[in-house]
């Protein structure tokens, strides 16, 4: 999907009041049903589509069908062929663009929930969901910023500073984590990375005279590839971090790892031990904490000292 498509729905994705303004709620319909199904023809599409919340009764036509087709793969980037033998059935070519972490995957899981809520306005007091707080005041003009190469002016204020501070940024990425958006940019004239927290800006201001160019070397996944969260520190080294956690949170950790390192090396019915590479940064230690006497990180040995030095540093405060 080309960069200016990606602003566009992925502003579009943060702001969903606007959806009904466009079928896009329908082309994720279809492509939901078609990756689940993996080959489909069309007459089973259509008997899904009428069970559906989206379909008022109505069958889509063949050439309703064909251009939903055609703006998925303009919008999405991805392919829906037919294969012929075997009964005319329609699949995703290029499927693997559907990963994880990537700007599909996030926009198909947001509007597919999405769909699935509007179809149950009447349930809204009984499905309870979490605030993003930072998303909607400057997600999309920083999101404007990048497309257009220009760079953006903060007044930001951190949780540890006396005093908000007014500088240039050039915006490089954005990223979500654990309920809280983050910009990471560049401040004009400096060549250190940074990363900002959304909710800590109180001013943004789009600087259409200032432009950047985005470096080429840049990588947004690579550059937080190395850490748990959103902590980038290179003081720290990447290290074999082995820990021992409860068969019962195990089960949490597999279906939602901690590093996209993590690997299973030891199961048996009363734990099971776990191995990650990366930096273990001051976020990686609080989620570590998190799960109090449920894990016993293993080794390096700095690090197993570390948590215990908290653990009995929590033990003075509570007695």
């Amino acid at each position: 999907m080309c960069l200016y498509a990606a602003h566009v729905f992925f502003t579009f994705a943060v702001n969903l009041n606007i959806m009904a303004a466009y079928p896009i709620n329908k082309y994720v319909w279809l492509v939901e049903t078609i990756y689940n199904a993996k080959k489909i023809s069309f007459a089973d599409i259509n008997k899904k589509w009428l069970n559906s919340n989206l379909s008022e009764s109505v069958e889509i036509s063949r050439r309703t069908f064909h251009k939903w087709r055609i703006a998925i793969e303009e919008i999405f980037g991805l392919v829906i062929n037919c294969e012929r033998k075997g009964g005319y059935k329609y699949y995703i070519e290029n499927v693997d663009e559907i990963k994880d972490g990537s700007i599909y995957n996030w926009l198909l899981k947001t509007i597919s929930v999405s769909n699935l809520l509007m179809g149950y306005q009447h349930l809204k007091e009984r499905i309870l969901l979490e605030d993003v707080p930072s998303g909607q005041k400057y997600l999309s003009k920083i999101i404007d910023a990048m497309n257009l190469g220009q760079c953006v002016s903060i007044t930001y204020k951190d949780y540890q500073w006396s005093a908000s501070e007014t500088f240039d940024i050039e915006p490089y990425c954005v990223k979500l984590f654990k309920q809280r958006w983050y910009v990471v940019g560049v401040i004009s004239a400096e060549n250190d990375i940074k990363v900002y927290s959304l909710d800590r800006i109180l001013c943004l201001e789009i600087l259409t005279d200032k432009k950047f160019k985005m470096p080429s070397s840049f990588e947004s996944s690579k550059y937080f590839e190395e850490y748990y969260g959103i902590v980038v520190d290179e003081d720290y080294d990447v290290e074999e971090i082995k820990f021992k956690i409860s068969a019962k949170q195990a089960k949490y950790l597999r279906s939602l790892p901690l590093h996209c390192s993590q690997q299973e090396i030891e199961t048996t019915d009363e734990y099971c031990i776990f191995v990650v590479h990366l930096r273990p940064t001051y976020d990686f230690i609080q989620e570590i904490m998190r799960q109090k006497e449920e894990i016993e990180l293993l080794s390096p040995q700095w690090l197993r000292d570390e948590i215990a030095w908290i653990a009995r540093s929590m033990w003075k405060k509570h007695q």
